[in-house]
């Protein structure tokens, strides 16, 4: 058994669809981000850098427990766990891992930072919120031209860790300041995504849990003085 501890968020979501698609039994445990979860100890002792998701698999490769933090991380360990969605081949293996990778380092933050300054920002900074737009727009394009190349999938010619790690980054693109239409290969490939099963029941873990909207509460915590407190 897999224990997840998690929120609705894309990078939370990132590791639900893996453990969908590989059919691994999972139990979840909700850890609030709105409302401090993540700065309790017990959760700290999971994940030091107080960011969710973490996992711990009872069943480790040693036959001991093992605790992960940081969902690419996360994607590479149930990958290896399972034997699935990451190619066998040396040359497909690495074309999906520099995609994963550029989901962590660009992808994510990015589009996380255009995300903030556009609606959770108390000031509204023209200068950040036109950066961080164009950088969204620009990382879709990537995207879509790589699609446009490759086909049905991003990397490695099949369906991957690689696919699973982008697509909830681009589940609300308005957000991001981003018309998704412009990118035709990127939204077929995201529509066949969205249409899988597995998906469809990984993107209502914990969703019930979440505010539609965040309060002032929840920003202060995640985005003020909490967020940097000294533990």
């Amino acid at each position: 058994m897999i224990d997840l501890y998690s929120w609705a968020t894309p990078n939370g979501h990132k590791v639900h669809i893996m453990l969908e698609e590989c059919e691994l039994p999972y139990a979840v445990h909700a850890i609030d981000i709105g409302a401090g979860d993540q700065f309790k100890p017990e959760f700290l002792a999971i994940s030091p850098n107080n960011k969710i998701p973490a996992i711990v698999d009872d069943e480790g490769p040693d036959g001991k427990p093992m605790a992960l933090f940081e969902s690419g991380a996360i994607l590479l360990y149930l990958a290896g766990k399972t034997g699935r969605f990451l190619p066998p081949g040396t040359r497909e293996r690495y074309e999906v891992l520099q995609w994963l990778m550029f989901q962590m380092a660009s992808v994510g933050p990015m589009l996380g930072q255009a995300h903030h300054f556009r609606n959770y920002a108390t000031q509204k900074i023209d200068y950040a919120i036109t950066r961080y737009s164009n950088e969204a727009k620009r990382l879709y394009g990537v995207i879509d031209r790589q699609l446009a190349r490759t086909g049905d999938w991003l990397a490695g010619g099949q369906y991957t860790i690689a696919d699973m790690a982008v697509w909830p980054w681009l589940r609300l693109p308005a957000n991001q300041g981003v018309d998704i239409a412009e990118f035709p290969h990127l939204r077929r490939w995201f529509d066949t995504i969205a249409a899988r099963p597995a998906v469809q029941r990984a993107v209502t873990v914990l969703a019930d849990r979440r505010a539609p909207a965040m309060d002032a509460k929840a920003k202060e915590i995640l985005f003020g003085a909490t967020q940097y407190a000294r533990r």
